[in-house]
């Protein structure tokens, strides 16, 4: 069976040494990091471009430097939180000093979106900004983040994928032995590159971003239906895996089938995304979006 070893990669870029103490640079930490800043700039570029917009656009770039601030609080406090709700309840309840421990791991994507969302709805109340051109903004830029936060996945080792005999198997230094779907890089290609590649054509070549709330409604859609799809590759969660529930299903749909928790958790994504840019499309009215914008 052919299988590719895996890259001898240091999870960490550097360790300091400091009085007994060490301090490290991870990848994972600096993915977070340039998806943060790369997001941000990204964001910056779209508000100085005028005719991508109807009208003006939703804020200055001087005010996308405070939309980064609220945006780190919501992805890490969201993110953590998340992944102690949704996967983990019973153990940190019994563990609660454990929950402040990032260094650690454990962050869900589902909680860091929450996080996000809450964080925007908070930024645009507070300045009395447009909600929905603002979240386009973040919108367009979040598969940045998603790329490098997957990169940095597969560089720790973690998440990886199920057994399989496929050519571009990975055997995982944790995975067992056995060759594996390199799931991380399949959540990058989809969630990252090609769903930045896609908002990036409907934002700035055919003239969505001049619909408020249309981005928001292609990046839920996408990210739904690309984590959906990539979940049937996904090594099961080990909280839900049992001797008889092999496939680690959440939700159990009979005695075979089921849906795993980030299946799960995509479904209202999906919906609410379609919901979305029905929305969006229906109040800007046919006809309204424009041809391409430069």
């Amino acid at each position: 069976m052919l299988a590719i070893p895996f890259p001898d990669i240091d999870p960490a870029i550097f360790t300091i040494e400091l009085g007994g103490l060490s301090f490290s640079l991870r990848w994972y930490a600096l993915a977070y990091i340039a998806g943060l800043v790369l997001g941000w700039r990204y964001v910056t570029w779209l508000v100085r471009r005028p005719q991508l917009w109807r009208g003006a656009p939703p804020m200055t770039p001087e005010q996308t430097e405070e939309l980064l601030t609220w945006m780190v609080a919501g992805v890490i406090l969201g993110g953590r939180l998340g992944f102690v709700l949704f996967y983990q309840p019973e153990y940190f309840l019994q563990h609660p000093w454990q929950i402040l421990q990032l260094w650690n791991g454990g962050m869900s994507f589902h909680g860091g979106f929450l996080g996000v969302v809450a964080g925007v709805i908070g930024f645009c109340r507070a300045r009395g900004l447009p909600l929905a051109s603002v979240g386009d903004c973040v919108a367009m830029a979040a598969p940045i983040g998603l790329l490098f936060g997957r990169v940095a996945n597969f560089i720790n080792g973690e998440l990886w994928g199920r057994v399989t005999d496929v050519p571009w198997a990975v055997i995982f230094p944790t995975g067992g032995g056995a060759p594996r779907h390199p799931s991380q890089l399949y959540e990058a290609a989809l969630e990252g590159a090609l769903l930045f590649a896609l908002m990036w054509w409907l934002g700035t070549r055919r003239g969505w971003l001049r619909r408020p709330g249309a981005m928001i409604g292609v990046f839920l859609l996408g990210y739904g239906c690309a984590r959906a799809f990539v979940e049937l590759f996904r090594q099961p969660d080990a909280y839900f895996q049992t001797p008889d529930n092999p496939m680690g299903y959440a939700l159990r749909l009979g005695a075979e089938g089921g849906l795993t928790m980030g299946q799960l958790l995509s479904l209202p994504m999906i919906a609410a995304g379609a919901a979305v840019l029905a929305l969006a499309w229906r109040r800007a009215g046919a006809g309204r979006a424009g041809g391409g914008a430069a």
